[in-house]
C-alpha cells in the first residue's frame, strides 16, 4: 500500500481564521496536516475524520504536522489526546511535527511531549516510525 490522500477539509466561519485539514496515508501511518486554527468551533470535525480514517484505513501510528497551525485550545489538546489514545490501543506512535513555538509551550504546559515525541519535520517523523 503506498501513499494515499484520504482527505482534505476546509473549515471557514464568516469573519474567523478556518482550519485546514489534510490527511493522507503512507502504510499504516496516518499523516495529518492542519493549518489555521484548531479550537472548540473545528475540533469535533477534525476528531471525526480522523477517527474515521483510523478504522477505515487499520492505522497503526499518527504523523501530526502542526506547522501551518497559527492557534490552538484546550479542544485542541483534547481531540489530539484522543487520537493518541486510539493509536495506543493497537501499540502505535504519534509523531509531532513541524511545531511552532507558541503551539510547543502549549504542548509543554500540557505535558503532551511526556507522551508524545516530537520531530522536526515530517520527514524526520515518517522515518522515526520507519515508513521514509
Amino acid at each position: 500500500m503506498g501513499s494515499e490522500l484520504t482527505h482534505y477539509t476546509r473549515l471557514r466561519r464568516p469573519g474567523i481564521v478556518s482550519l485546514n485539514i489534510e490527511m493522507e496515508t503512507k502504510h499504516a501511518v496516518l499523516c495529518i496536516r492542519l493549518s489555521g486554527e484548531l479550537d472548540h468551533h473545528t475540533a469535533d470535525e477534525l476528531r471525526e475524520q480522523a477517527t474515521a480514517v483510523i478504522e477505515k484505513n487499520d492505522i497503526r501510528h499518527i504523523v501530526l504536522n502542526l506547522e501551518q497551525l497559527s492557534f490552538m485550545d484546550s479542544s485542541g489538546l483534547g481531540v489530539i489526546l484522543g487520537r493518541y489514545k486510539q493509536i495506543k490501543q493497537v501499540h502505535g506512535e504519534m509523531v509531532v511535527c513541524a511545531i511552532s513555538p507558541a503551539i510547543q509551550r502549549l504542548f509543554d504546559m500540557s505535558g503532551l511531549f511526556k507522551i508524545i515525541k516530537m520531530e522536526p519535520t515530517e520527514e524526520f517523523a515518517l522515518q522515526r516510525l520507519g515508513v521514509a
